[in-house]
């Protein structure tokens, strides 16, 4: 495969004459703020996480000299719906997209915001929303889900494509935004990675690092869902079931071409044959085949984590080099969480723990270091915050609340203490059935509303969601549960209030139309670029 040809000093140059030396930068009035985000990274693959997995020391930097949030949150677990969340600052049903929908990118959004108040606004990397990116002065995005290796990304008008690996490209197409900055402007900068989103093609150093390792299977692998049968047991999204050829990077028949090839691929193995250590070959079958899916999914997932890590600590020494680390706040998350085999399952959607949770991590000035808020905290509260650390106004229209008090080691007496869920995507991939929650400091409450049938589960004695408190007719057999039940069914009917969740898009009839992978076609190749020549090509709205 092609390797990243990282920028020749001639084509680096022209571009950035006045900024070319790494030098110390005079601050601006306002913070800075960049926003790095990546895609299905879980909490659980981050050291300062706890991880059992891996190691991911520049995250953990992070952590060390900021906040590192241990009760983050997302409200509906899945790519687009997040996405939209995240700069819009509102729930899904107020945003317009529910599900893989595009976004209307007429809307009001954090970046608009931004720019009106005097910021350089920039978007670069996995956008995933369907619709040019507005509100930002310069962008350049992957078309959809984008693609690993040699990836194409969108400018203004136009698609070119750059060589090498996305994560890697990402990194120093953000690096070098930030070298071609208007200096006297404080700046915004959306820093997108694609990684680690399924199929999970590592750059080919992390993937030699990790090849061959193997990781401890979680505690609930081998979960047969027996209390929970309202949904698990036909979802399709099971490491044991579900991993297809290509997610295990299966080497396809010589000869095998096109569709055929694609079909081969996409089909999910009911046994594999592997090399033995003798040099024999072996077929793998059952709970064998099983345990090696996991592993080999492991190795490939944690490669792809630890080029997203070694993207924060480029960036991060760039920041240190040039003094713009001492006025600018650093934000690390996720779209949504994943299951790293948790309930036997990989992928994200369902409200347990794995795929509701998500990393939060930031450090900046004003921010007390190594502090570890356990305040409820959302996705809803992103754009808020960002307003807030550049003293702009935080519009009505945005549900979430600034996180700056609890950067500055704050606890708000009247902040909140339960989050709701919703995710709609029903029927749609994996075969995850629509659902909303609410999750308070010791329980949790799920309801999947075509089935009617509720989830209950007490998180304190059963962190990882083994038993379903209610019985196969939902009811309650004790008094206790029961009072819990009616306890968080009101309050489920309380955040649906305050939250104007009026069940609109409860029926996919009434799902906006577009797609977030589609309305990039009409722009015009432009051919192989560097990172340079690519940043060259962006422009303003």
């Amino acid at each position: 495969m092609k390797r990243h040809p990282f920028i020749v000093a001639s084509a680096i140059v022209p571009l950035i004459a006045a900024s070319a030396s790494l030098a110390a930068e005079s601050p601006s009035p306002k913070p800075n703020i960049l926003f790095i985000f990546s895609d299905d990274h879980a909490q659980q693959a981050i050291s300062c996480y706890g991880s059992k997995v891996n190691t991911t020391p520049h995250i953990d930097r992070l952590a060390q000299a900021g906040a590192r949030f241990t009760n983050s949150f997302v409200t509906n677990s899945i790519c687009t719906p997040s996405r939209a969340t995240l700069i819009t600052g509102q729930y899904s049903h107020l945003n317009g997209v529910p599900v893989f929908n595009r976004f209307d990118g007429s809307r009001d959004n954090v970046a608009k915001h931004l720019q009106a108040g005097g910021y350089h606004t920039g978007m670069i990397g996995k956008w995933h929303l369907g619709s040019d990116p507005t509100g930002f002065d310069r962008w350049i995005v992957l078309p959809g889900q984008g693609r690993y290796w040699d990836p194409e990304f969108l400018v203004p008008g136009r698609k070119l494509s750059i060589q090498g690996h996305c994560t890697e490209v990402t990194t120093d197409l953000g690096i070098e935004w930030l070298k071609t900055r208007p200096k006297q402007k404080p700046f915004f900068l959306m820093l997108h990675q694609k990684a680690p989103h399924r199929w999970w093609e590592p750059d080919e150093r992390n993937k030699a690092i990790f090849q061959g390792k193997t990781f401890p299977e979680p505690e609930t692998f081998w979960d047969d869902y027996a209390t929970r049968p309202a949904a698990l047991p036909a979802n399709e999204q099971t490491v044991a079931k579900d991993l297809t050829r290509r997610d295990l990077k299966l080497e396809p028949p010589a000869g095998l071409m096109g569709r055929a090839r694609n079909q081969w691929l996409n089909e999910k193995p009911a046994e594999v044959e592997i090399a033995a250590a003798d040099g024999s070959r072996k077929t793998l079958t059952g709970k064998d085949l099983i345990r090696w899916k996991y592993q080999r999914y492991m190795q490939d997932y944690l490669a792809c984590v630890q080029g997203v890590d070694d993207g924060v600590g480029k960036v991060l020494d760039y920041l240190d080099q040039t003094g713009l680390a001492r006025n600018t706040v650093v934000f690390y998350s996720a779209d949504n969480g994943w299951y790293l085999g948790e309930l036997g399952l990989y992928d994200k959607r369902f409200m347990y723990e794995p795929g509701l949770r998500v990393p939060l991590v930031v450090r900046g000035p004003g921010i007390r270091a190594g502090i570890t808020p356990a305040s409820f905290v959302a996705n809803i509260d992103i754009a808020s915050t960002f307003l807030d650390l550049a003293g702009l106004p935080v519009p009505a229209s945005m549900q979430g609340r600034s996180l700056v008090p609890l950067l500055h080691g704050e606890s708000p007496a009247d902040w909140r203490t339960t989050v709701y869920y919703r995710y709609y995507h029903d029927p749609g991939h994996h075969n995850t059935a629509a659902h909303f929650g609410v999750r308070t400091a010791t329980h949790k409450l799920i309801h999947y509303w075509k089935k009617n049938a509720y989830e209950l589960f007490d998180l304190v004695v059963d962190p990882c969601e083994q038993h379903n408190l209610l019985d196969a007719a939902g009811e309650a057999s004790k008094p206790e549960v029961a009072a819990k039940f009616a306890e968080l069914k009101a309050e489920i009917d309380r955040l649906q209030k305050q939250y104007q969740d009026d069940g609109r898009y409860a029926d996919p009839a009434t799902w906006p139309a577009g797609s977030a992978d589609g309305p990039f076609n009409d722009k015009q190749p432009i051919g192989v670029k560097t990172v340079a020549e690519a940043i060259a090509a962006t422009g303003s709205e």
